[in-house]
């Protein structure tokens, strides 16, 4: 029998700092330095996949320009813990505002994401009034590292699911001492939200998504298959099939292999410029956002953006752990998961699907918000935080009453 000292050093809220050897970072910038580079793609387009112009400036500024001690200092700017929960130490950014009658938020990243996504969402969150909002759409953040990624631990055990992530995002809130929050996600995190509003615990008041999980199964299956889409499509759902359509034959590939053979991807492991370009080749509008930042058209994301991201997964080696998720899902990301309680739906055009007003309203009962905005796209928090914030606040305005 277990101990109560043993329960409350399993339970206990540590502080985090993140320290990195400098010896890593020398290793880093001489395994980029030591490349083995494949020749130049015979075709003009990004059609075969990251250009190796792309890569190649990305690795010389990686190599010779690039500071992580900068994105350590951020990072260790902000509170930082670890607890056990299940067994597992699970790594987050607690922020409270400073603000009377703040609403708790838990807010999950993706793959190939990190708590890296979230930062710059942080001050419009926490402290509205500094950036154009209300005092009273305050939120106190938390900001947690999935299982295998990032500082969390990685398990070393099959069963960690996004179902028993929504678990653990539960008990972390409420150890925190919250009786009532809201979550918010997107990519892994739309769906970690969305089986948290499936388990409608009492204390979640809503959820936000970016990514909503709303397509109906007479459209999944055609875009899937290829097969024309279903007569009398209005033109926002046309424009979604057509993007899902897009999305399954042209870049569903890297999920194909993590969800069967993750254990096999050694190269993204032992290889800084394999990870950097298994990272970038994650949607196409997404890599052709990132093409022009490191051809020198910052819009969004800067190279320092793309660079903190993908040095975080390979310092802590989580390139393998993080994909394993994808062998552990047995969910479609994109179908409805019969969600019962409030839901704000934020879609961005440059999501890998649009989610039209028709399929959300179909897909969530109680969908308490709605909103298509004219900029942004898959790691929306990263790249617009701005109007990310603004949409997180009024998703939730309505819960606050």
């Amino acid at each position: 029998m277990a101990k109560l000292t043993d329960v409350v050093e399993a339970t206990a809220i540590r502080p985090f700092r993140v320290n990195v050897p400098e010896a890593d970072l020398t290793d880093l910038r001489r395994r980029i330095s030591a490349t083995r580079w494949p020749e130049q793609e015979t075709v003009t387009d990004e059609s075969q996949g990251v250009q190796l112009a792309t890569l190649q400036k990305l690795a010389h500024y990686w190599a010779t320009e690039y500071d992580w001690r900068r994105c350590e200092a951020r990072l260790n700017a902000l509170p930082q813990f670890i607890t056990e929960i299940d067994g597992l130490d699970i790594h987050f950014i607690h922020v409270r505002s400073k603000h009377k009658n703040a609403l708790p938020l838990i807010v999950t990243h993706g793959w190939p994401g990190s708590i890296i996504e979230q930062l710059k969402i942080i001050g419009p969150l926490t402290d509205p009034t500094a950036f154009g909002g209300r005092a009273e759409d305050a939120f106190d953040v938390v900001i947690p590292s999935m299982p295998g990624y990032g500082f969390s631990e990685k398990p070393t055990t099959t069963g960690w699911d996004a179902t028993r992530i929504a678990r653990a995002w539960t008990v972390l809130m409420k150890r925190l001492g919250y009786t009532r929050f809201v979550a918010q996600g997107g990519d892994w995190g739309a769906l970690i939200v969305d089986l948290m509003g499936v388990q409608a615990t009492p204390e979640l008041l809503g959820i936000h998504t970016n990514m909503a999980g709303a397509v109906p199964d007479n459209i999944d299956k055609p875009a899937y298959t290829g097969a024309p889409p279903p007569s009398g499509l209005s033109a926002d759902e046309q424009r979604a099939y057509d993007q899902l359509a897009f999305f399954y034959k042209h870049g569903l590939a890297f999920a194909q292999e993590m969800g069967n053979r993750p254990q096999t991807l050694y190269g993204i492991e032992d290889s800084p410029i394999g990870l950097a370009s298994w990272i970038l080749d994650h949607d196409a509008r997404s890599y052709a956002l990132i093409t022009r930042i490191f051809a020198g058209q910052e819009e969004g994301l800067t190279r320092d953006d793309i660079l903190d991201n993908i040095t975080l997964y390979w310092l802590t080696n989580t390139a393998v752990s993080s994909a394993r998720l994808y062998w552990e899902n047995k969910l479609g990301f994109f179908s409805p998961k019969h969600v019962a309680i409030p839901v704000a739906v934020s879609v961005f055009p440059d999501e890998i699907y649009a989610a039209p007003r028709s399929w959300a309203e179909g897909a969530y009962p109680k969908l308490i918000h709605y909103n298509k905005l004219d900029k942004g796209g898959h790691f929306a928090a990263w790249e617009q935080p701005q109007l990310f914030s603004e949409e997180v606040r009024a998703g939730f305005r309505p819960l606050r009453k």
